[in-house]
């Protein structure tokens, strides 16, 4: 199953490669798959000279996928109602949103309704600016990161935007305080997001 770096790895970038469809692909059921080697190299058909054994080693030690001894299933409850007890643990301060291309957040925890309508809108308008100078940020600047975020004298986050890409949709998290990304209910967000909006799209 993915960690939660590898989840982020797989929604952080609309960039297609191989190893971001092998890791997406795990989220495509309702729990982790049993490992199998030809079930994966059929879910990378079109991905000519991939070796999945060796893809996999590689995506294990950079410590994106993980082996469970039982199957992990996120909360098996609607999206809906799961989404915003998840949000609120991905942030120090318990204040996070989700939010759709188009600027509308989806579900908020821990934020007044006008702010979270209005950083919602904030994060499409960023999403606008980034676009503008990609050449900079990415060519001339060699980072590739599209995430954005408001930082404090000392570099700390006050307000970090982090899109996520499912499928053909992009989403905003938008996150106050310290991201706590790196934990299980990070990985849960992806793959119920995954699974409504990315699995017939990315036809795995």
């Amino acid at each position: 199953m993915p960690t939660p770096a590898g989840a982020y790895y797989a929604v952080s970038s609309s960039k297609p490669d191989a190893g971001r469809r092998l890791v997406m692909s795990l989220m495509a059921g309702i729990e982790s798959p049993q490992l199998d080697l030809q079930v994966l190299e059929k879910k990378l058909e079109g991905q000519a000279g991939t070796d999945v054994a060796e893809l996999l080693y590689n995506l294990q030690k950079l410590g994106y996928v993980q082996a469970v001894a039982k199957p992990y299933a996120p909360p098996g409850k609607s999206l809906e109602e799961v989404l915003s007890p998840i949000l609120v643990q991905l942030s120090s301060v318990g204040k996070a949103l989700l939010a759709d291309a188009q600027g509308f957040y989806i579900a908020t925890a821990g934020f007044a309704h006008e702010s979270a309508e209005e950083i919602s809108a904030l994060s499409a308008d960023l999403a606008v600016l980034h676009a503008r100078h990609t050449g900079l940020i990415e060519k001339n600047l060699g980072l590739s990161s599209s995430s954005w975020g408001l930082i404090d004298a000392s570099g700390n986050s006050q307000l970090g935007l982090w899109p996520l890409y499912i499928g053909e949709y992009r989403f905003v998290l938008a996150l106050a305080g310290m991201p706590l990304l790196n934990q299980p209910q990070f990985t849960d967000l992806v793959w119920l997001l995954f699974r409504r909006y990315g699995g017939v799209v990315s036809g795995v």
